[in-house]
């Protein structure tokens, strides 16, 4: 930066006056009020390292999808691994300018000065759209892997290309219509971009190798190689020569002969009570990475999950015989018949993709075993009860910030932002337009394979819309995002039943458009805080949804292909744990639908109940807050994250929970507050290296190994782990019920 930049920096900084900063007191402390607009962000370095995390992430995520224990690869490790790399890049290109045909007398270099904050910031954004922004891969991907794994039908590359590419940038064109409303405006915070932020400043401002005792620190690049090392070299354990460290489940070793003991101490078929393990994936495969996450989060979970799992669970299965538990396994996503057998769901799909009622009848009611059920309720509540929630506890806040946001004065952050050129509208127009004329032709000319008729396109099209901004709102100020995927799959199952890929393929676009659209909104808020050019913002976002999308179609296709048994019972390594609870969902909301299911024709019209107690469970909590004021633990009691606390189980296990519980307590409660030094200099950086070393350690297994077939074959290496040691946490306990095959004594 010149001194003509830095005067005008310091002057900027200066004339701030008292109402342009931020009314949030934690924008005020952890965004800065300056920018200098002389750091480069269209650099070789950005693009390259933007497009290379962008393309490995989501090759990554989509691979590790199908895995028994899913990895999901977070923005985070790359943030923390392109800064060393991106040092060196600007260590060693070289400086020489040159120009480009067509840009007349301007100058370009591969190395225009030191890698900075903004162009790292671009890259996270590019990293962000191969995670399939957190969600590890393109949701409508496993519309896909359900069609031609579960349902054995046929979709064209162009047919799931399209599908996944327009599910994902519809909701771009929702972000771009609202970013007036809920990005400009101070009031507007974002909470979770504060985390981002203050990592990034963390890892760009300078770095002191020595303390206040002279006493010399490892630097945080170097802290990364040698836990990325340790991470990588320690993998090849359970992941390949001594697999059984995945899981370990000591009451099942204590008690071999016992179904209730394999029941409470299995960690993936059971309660996993004492059950542990040694595996990175399973600590970090469905939560993300307990090190990121901040302890009260984790103690609102563990709450939740302690009660649902040892509480509710318990009195359902071996107290109350909650619809016929005893008959099916304790811990299950599959689907049953009424005398507790797996329901064969080929039998009443006819060759039109339907349910065939007559088969339908013949084989009977779709059973789920008890926790599964009760997983449903839970998640009936939560919705529920995040609206009464939000609006008792965050309705006032959220109307005088969305009223301040349009009255409002421009904080100082905007009025930096104003400095460079804005995204026309149009822009926005167009793709939104072009998405859903492309949208419309694969429900028009491709309607066979993913069944989903025009009008559900528009209806789920309307629906996302008016739901974005309102979440998006709550999202903004409370840092509560409402899930509404059983909400879609419910209206869908009701007016369209017994067409299963018309129903998800409706919930994809109505749900997951708007939870898109949130994500594109987050992360224009960070580029807003981070003064990065709107322009550019939007060209890394687009292009990287793009880019990644079609690598997670292209990974899944030639998995999908390759892969024997993939998905099924006979593959016990890619068991598509997802997948499973994905087709379910199509086989329960869609295939035979909500009526048959929920409603009067079924055996769980009871859950209905739910979404009653949901509404009515907040108005408790906030009459005791009123009642005794003084107790301030009281307004700490979240229903919607309790209640919601489970609601990725399954196909997450209790083994999960448990070991991403303890993990994140220690690191983010004891070391954090008996180690806070060490804890912000090395806590995100060890969650990065964790997560990256198993990553390429397992892809190295699986293209050296596994392509192969090469297997180890004794105790300690078998792939099924948890049915090695904890044979019968599956068994039904109900008196006469006995499943062939299955090793299950009969009671």
């Amino acid at each position: 930066m010149d001194e003509n930049n830095s005067t005008q920096e310091i002057n900027q900084e200066i004339s701030i006056s008292e109402d342009e900063l931020s009314p949030i007191e934690e924008v005020r402390l952890t965004v800065p009020n300056t920018d200098d607009m002389s750091l480069p962000v269209w650099t070789f370095r950005m693009w390259f390292l933007g497009l290379l995390s962008c393309i490995l992430l989501s090759f990554l995520n989509q691979f590790f999808s199908y895995r028994k224990e899913p990895l999901v690869v977070t923005q985070i490790t790359v943030l923390v691994a392109t800064l060393p790399v991106g040092q060196f890049m600007a260590s060693v290109l070289p400086k020489t300018k040159f120009g480009i045909p067509g840009f007349g007398s301007r100058k370009f270099s591969l190395n225009p000065g030191p890698f900075n904050i903004k162009e790292h910031v671009l890259i996270s954004i590019f990293a962000n759209a191969g995670s399939a922004f957190g969600n590890g891969s393109a949701y409508a991907v496993m519309i896909v892997d359900i069609i031609k794994a579960f349902y054995h039908k046929k979709i064209s590359f162009l047919a799931g290309w399209l599908l996944i590419i327009t599910t994902q940038v519809l909701g771009y064109g929702w972000a771009g219509l609202l970013r007036k409303y809920v990005v400009e405006p101070s009031h507007m915070w974002w909470p979770n971009t504060l985390v981002q932020i203050s990592l990034f400043r963390t890892l760009h401002e300078e770095e002191e190798v020595e303390d206040k005792y002279n006493k010399k620190r490892i630097s945080r690049a170097k802290f990364f190689i040698i836990a990325l090392t340790c991470s990588f070299c320690w993998y090849v354990f359970p992941g390949y020569l001594f697999q059984t460290l995945q899981s370990i489940s000591w009451i099942c070793w204590a008690f071999p002969n016992s179904v209730r003991a394999h029941q409470i101490g299995s960690g993936l078929k059971g309660l996993g009570l004492g059950a542990f393990t040694l595996d990175w994936t399973t600590v970090a495969s469905y939560l993300s990475s307990p090190l990121v996450s901040p302890f009260f989060a984790i103690a609102n979970i563990m709450v939740g999950y302690v009660v649902i799992i040892y509480v509710v669970m318990p009195v359902s299965y071996w107290g109350l015989d909650v619809f016929g538990a005893r008959k099916f396994p304790i811990f299950s996503a599959d689907l049953f018949t009424g005398s507790g057998q797996p329901y064969n769901v080929s039998l009443i799909v006819n060759d039109l993709f339907e349910l065939d009622q007559v088969e339908y009848v013949k084989q009977g009611r779709v059973h789920l075993s008890t926790f599964f059920a009760i997983t449903y309720g839970f998640g009936f509540a939560t919705i529920a009860s995040t609206l009464t929630h939000v609006a008792l506890f965050h309705g006032r806040e959220i109307y005088d910030r969305f009223r301040a946001s349009v009255k409002g004065k421009d904080d100082i952050h905007t009025r930096l932002m104003k400095n460079y050129k804005d995204i026309p509208s149009w822009w926005f127009y167009l793709l939104l337009a072009v998405t859903i004329t492309v949208s419309l032709a694969l429900c028009i000319f491709l309607k066979k394979q993913i069944q989903l008729p025009y009008w559900g396109l528009l209806f789920a099209a309307f629906l996302a819309f008016s739901f974005t901004l309102p979440v998006s709102v709550i999202t903004a100020t409370t840092n509560q995002t409402p899930g509404l995927n059983i909400i879609t799959e419910y209206i869908m199952g009701v007016i369209y039943p017994g067409r299963p890929i018309a129903n998800v393929s409706f919930k994809t676009y109505g749900y997951m458009s708007m939870s898109q659209a949130i994500s594109f909104l987050s992360d224009f808020k960070l580029g807003h805080y981070m003064k990065i050019p709107p322009r550019s913002m939007f060209l890394v976002q687009f292009i990287g949804t793009m880019l990644a999308g079609t690598v997670n179609m292209s990974v899944a296709w030639l998995l999908l292909n390759t892969v024997d048994n993939i998905c099924q019972d006979e593959n016990n390594t890619w068991t598509c744990p997802n997948d499973n609870v994905f087709f379910d969902a199509s086989v329960i909301w869609g295939l035979v639908g909500p009526k048959r299911i929920f409603g009067s024709q079924g055996e769980y019209p009871s859950l209905n109940w739910f979404f009653l107690g949901g509404i009515l469970g907040p108005f408790l909590v906030w009459f005791f807050h009123k009642l005794f004021p003084k107790q301030k633990w009281i307004p700490y009691i979240n229903l919607p994250v309790l209640l919601g606390a489970t609601a990725i189980m399954p196909p997450a296990t209790p083994l999960n929970y448990t070991s991403w519980i303890v993990v994140g307590t220690v690191f983010n409660f004891f070391v954090f507050r008996y180690r806070k030094k060490w804890w912000q200099r090395y806590n995100y950086v060890l969650s990065a290296a964790l997560d990256g070393g198993v990553a390429f350690m397992a892809v190295l297994l699986y293209f050296s190994l596994g392509v192969e077939n090469k297997a180890l074959h004794w105790w300690g290496s078998s792939p099924d782990i948890d049915t090695e040691h904890c044979n019968l946490a599956t068994c039904p306990t109900a008196k006469g019920v006995w499943i062939e095959g299955s090793g299950c004594p009969i009671f």
